[in-house]
């Protein structure tokens, strides 16, 4: 029998989670320094050595998806060809964009030599190393922005080190050096940090420290020091169970360089020092599948987009903790898709600069992969989501994601209570995303202040007027405010119950229940109490869909020939009305082209209490 498990019982079984996977404590930095002493000088040695790089280049002849892979490098490699230099063009405040496009070209050179032999890739990549090493600085005010610069110029100057001319050695040599490493002791308020800052910063300045470990010995024992030690800040995101807390998008740029950095420590030194039995890392590897629909599209919470890509990350999940099956249910196809790709590459973009690094740990997956993750999962965490999920093999799937958390947390949006829904194959209920930094940035605008009356929160796309979650009197979230997920069912009715009332100030309870029913229906009910006799809830959806011109009763969404019925069960005569998305009400908002919110309002009784059930029935259910 499937028991709803209480918030305690959650609690303790987090806890016990956390001290199963409890990690050795970090080595001290004599450990370290012996580790780098004794670790092998020549190059290349970042990711590969000579002998691996041999191997590299018999795989992408004797497999089918090493031949593929290396087919796109070279693609790329041969389309960067005739592309000028990168120029130090600030965008705003960030280099960010120009550092990400020098190590997509540099690695995707650099590697592609190695596999080919080609002067040509040899020539263009040391032209980049020779532009990039002679930028005055890397942009040091935003650190991610030196560390991206920091791996492109590692690896390229290990990859090609022997067939560097010594001019340009030396030259990519002292900018990693002063621009990056010695910059990173004066420049340090990401050295603590415990977001996506943490992972990516940390990467960087590593590849720089072991690049240069055969000239700066005790240098490199220090970075790597520094980085062993405080990684774990940022890991901490995905304790219990391997969620990330500022959303896929992030997760896919922090994980990423997490395991770059893990998988430089391993190669270069012969140790993870602990850091892959952190909390809840492991189990990460299922995220990025947990949290993506039949649709195609994430449950994007937070700052992100609700696309997904290939991503060289899960090839080294698949490898080191021989779980394959993680590239079954998105990412075989995903790189399949984009290997077969020959869309043009744009000069002034980084496109998939991470691509490359797939190939160190690819893998020729079985046909037969089948997903093992669960097709219902409470994340716990601080940022707590909810996943329900009818099936991992049928594109038809109905499939859920519903969100508790904080808007302060990282990248956080008021959108506690807020959900995405598919059915069919279609993505019925949307969350809009982000909206782009440097447009408010540009405006003087505090677009990082979490304060309630942040500029932050002026914004439409971050507000919870415009997400899928209930808004009393028109006013915001409670910015500070924190839901929990109270309650979590699996089995063959599973369940969620979310706590909203902290993030309320206008009413004393606000639960919100999801049930998937064994019908693949779907059902959501509101609870409120303590509410002003007359105030008016809103209950709204944000969709691409066309809604049926019936404005009583249930609503039909139609899309793509497929339909979804919307029934309140709590007021058959509910009254639907549609909400702009599209046009929002500011000039700094971005356009929502194509969207628009369905929804109701409800107004409380004298008794100060609400209850709002509505069922979805997507139109494969059949009465």
């Amino acid at each position: 029998m499937t028991l709803l498990r209480s918030a305690a019982a959650s609690c303790l079984a987090a806890a016990l989670a956390l001290h199963a996977h409890s990690a050795p404590p970090p080595p001290s930095r004599e450990t370290v320094a012996d580790a780098v002493r004794r670790a092998p000088k020549a190059h290349p040695l970042l990711f590969a050595d000579a002998e691996a790089f041999r191997r590299l280049r018999e795989q992408t002849c004797a497999s089918g998806t090493g031949r593929s892979v290396a087919e796109r490098l070279r693609f790329e490699a041969d389309q960067m060809l005739p592309f000028p230099t990168c120029t130090r063009t600030l965008e705003g405040r960030r280099l960010l964009g120009v550092s990400r496009t020098v190590l997509h070209r540099v690695s995707t050179l650099a590697l592609a030599y190695r596999l080919t032999g080609t002067p040509a890739y040899l020539e263009r990549a040391a032209a980049e190393l020779r532009a990039a090493a002679a930028f005055a600085d890397w942009n040091p005010s935003h650190f991610l922005d030196v560390a991206e610069m920091s791996l492109a110029l590692a690896v390229g100057y290990d990859w090609l080190y022997a067939e560097l001319d010594e001019a340009t050695r030396e030259a990519v040599a002292q900018a990693l050096l002063e621009k990056g490493l010695k910059t990173s002791q004066k420049h340090t308020g990401w050295v603590k940090a415990s977001n996506n800052w943490g992972q990516v910063c940390h990467a960087g300045m590593l590849a720089a420290a072991l690049a240069l470990m055969d000239r700066h010995e005790s240098l490199a024992a220090e970075i790597t020091h520094r980085a062993i030690l405080h990684l774990p800040l940022s890991m901490r995101a995905f304790a219990p169970n391997g969620s990330y807390p500022e959303g896929p998008g992030y997760w896919s740029y922090g994980t990423d360089f997490n395991v770059l950095a893990i998988a430089l420590l391993e190669g270069s030194l012969g140790s993870d020092f602990g850091l892959t039995a952190l909390p809840g890392f492991r189990e990460t590897a299922d995220y990025p599948d947990l949290v993506t629909g039949p649709s195609g599209l994430t449950f994007n919470y937070a700052d992100g987009g609700m696309g997904r890509d290939t991503d060289c990350a899960l090839w080294w999940f698949a490898r080191r903790f021989k779980r394959p099956d993680v590239l079954a249910y998105f990412e075989r196809d995903a790189l399949a898709d984009y290997c077969r790709n020959r869309t043009p590459l744009a000069p002034g973009r980084s496109g998939n600069r991470l691509f490359p690094f797939t190939l160190f740990w690819l893998q020729e997956p079985p046909a037969s992969l089948t997903p093992r993750a669960p097709l219902n999962w409470s994340s716990g965490g601080h940022v707590p989501i909810v996943i329900h999920r009818s099936s991992w093999d049928n594109a038809r799937a109905l499939f859920v994601g519903l969100k508790a958390g904080s808007p302060s947390a990282p990248h956080g949006h008021m959108d506690a209570g807020s959900f995405v829904l598919d059915a069919d194959g279609v993505r019925w209920a949307y969350d809009l995303g982000m909206e782009g930094y440097h447009g408010i940035e540009s405006r003087k605008m505090n677009l990082w202040s979490p304060e309630q009356n942040s500029d932050r929160w002026r914004i439409f796309r971050l507000s919870s007027l415009s997400h899928n979650t209930l808004v009393i009197d028109g006013q915001l979230q409670l910015a500070k405010g924190t839901a929990r997920v109270t309650a979590f069912r699996d089995g063959p009715e599973p369940a969620a119950t979310l706590d909203l009332t902290p993030v309320y100030t206008n009413a004393t309870a606000v639960t919100r229940t999801g049930t998937l029913l064994p019908s693949g229906e779907y059902r959501l009910d509101d609870a409120l109490k303590g509410l002003r006799p007359g105030a008016r809830v809103r209950w709204g959806l944000v969709t691409r869909a066309t809604p049926d011109a019936s404005r009583t009763g249930p609503l039909l969404l139609r899309e793509a020939g497929k339909q979804l019925r919307l029934t309140p069960l709590h007021d058959p005569a509910t009254v639907w009305q549609t909400f702009e998305t599209a046009r929002p009400p500011n000039a700094w908002d971005s356009p929502n082209k194509g969207t628009v919110m369905v929804g109701f309002e409800a107004v409380a009784p004298a008794s100060g209490e609400l209850a709002l059930s509505l069922l979805f029935t997507p139109g494969s259910v059949r009465p």
